[in-house]
């Protein structure tokens, strides 16, 4: 049995990643959190995320939730700045911690190295199986078709998602100039006005938002009298949640470290 906590629990992934987490026989649910302020500080995480009681008690600070229970692992996707911290308290107390968030900075992201120097960390900015076997195949593609092909990287999101492009779109472009044996500066994040043709090591990435798009991804590999196409669509957050929850059970008993969702699932030689 692995122990979990579960921050923001009555936010979108939260409430999923408490309602698969209570559904599934090898986990259990031993602490939640919430920001400061919330309606849903001091009464059972379940009630408080619809689902019904869990005799687990909603607190505002995951220190406390983790000086509360004896817990192995901590599932966190409340948003970037908030998840240093607790990436921070889970490194105090020798807690794994897997963390779903985007839009890091990259004095954030080295925050998140230094707490993997204490304790295993899995961040991923998707925890999609599938987005992240479209990742892999994406650099191989890339590789294969070499410089002949133009590639452009299309992503959609819901109206409230607050950092663009996605973390995975940005995760697909970091592959894809991998493996092109290209940098951060042919990447194009927009595009106005009379701006010429178009440079032949560019990748453009381009962003979509609206509705309740969960979330769609589309690498564009553009040649002469041919194009392929390699998109993923989201339909609901449930695949993020079980991958999370893979995560959770992968990471519980690492070395510290800092790993991605291609360890989790096995990857060898990703880019």
């Amino acid at each position: 049995m692995i122990r979990i906590v579960i921050t923001g629990i009555t936010g979108r992934m939260g409430s999923t990643l408490l309602r698969l987490a209570r559904d599934t026989a090898d986990l259990r649910v031993v602490g939640a959190t919430e920001r400061p302020g919330s309606s849903a500080v001091g009464l059972d995480a379940g009630l408080a995320a619809r689902l019904g009681a869990l005799e687990v008690q909603v607190v505002d600070d995951l220190g406390r939730a983790l000086d509360a229970a004896k817990a192995d692992v901590v599932i966190d996707f409340t948003g970037a700045e908030v998840s240093v911290g607790h990436a921070k308290a889970c490194a105090a107390r020798g807690v794994a911690f897997v963390c779903g968030s985007t839009g890091f900075s990259p004095e954030g992201l080295a925050e998140l190295a230094v707490c993997a120097k204490t304790v295993p960390i899995v961040a991923a900015p998707n925890m999609s199986v599938g987005v992240n076997l479209v990742i892999r195949v994406a650099a191989e593609l890339a590789r294969v078709l070499g410089p002949g092909f133009d590639v452009e990287v299309l992503e959609a999101h819901h109206r409230m998602k607050k950092d663009a492009p996605s973390g995975t779109a940005l995760r697909l472009a970091e592959v894809l100039t991998a493996s092109l044996g290209r940098t951060q500066e042919d990447l194009t994040f927009s595009r106005h006005g009379q701006i010429g043709a178009r440079p032949a090591q560019e990748i453009g990435v381009q962003t979509l938002r609206g509705g309740d798009v969960v979330g769609e991804h589309t690498v564009y590999f553009f040649g002469e009298g041919e194009r392929i196409e390699l998109t993923h669509r989201a339909t609901s957050r449930d695949q993020f949640g079980l991958g999370a929850l893979r995560a959770a059970r992968w990471v519980v008993g690492r070395p510290p470290g800092l790993y991605d969702m291609a360890d989790v699932l096995g990857f060898q030689g990703n880019s």
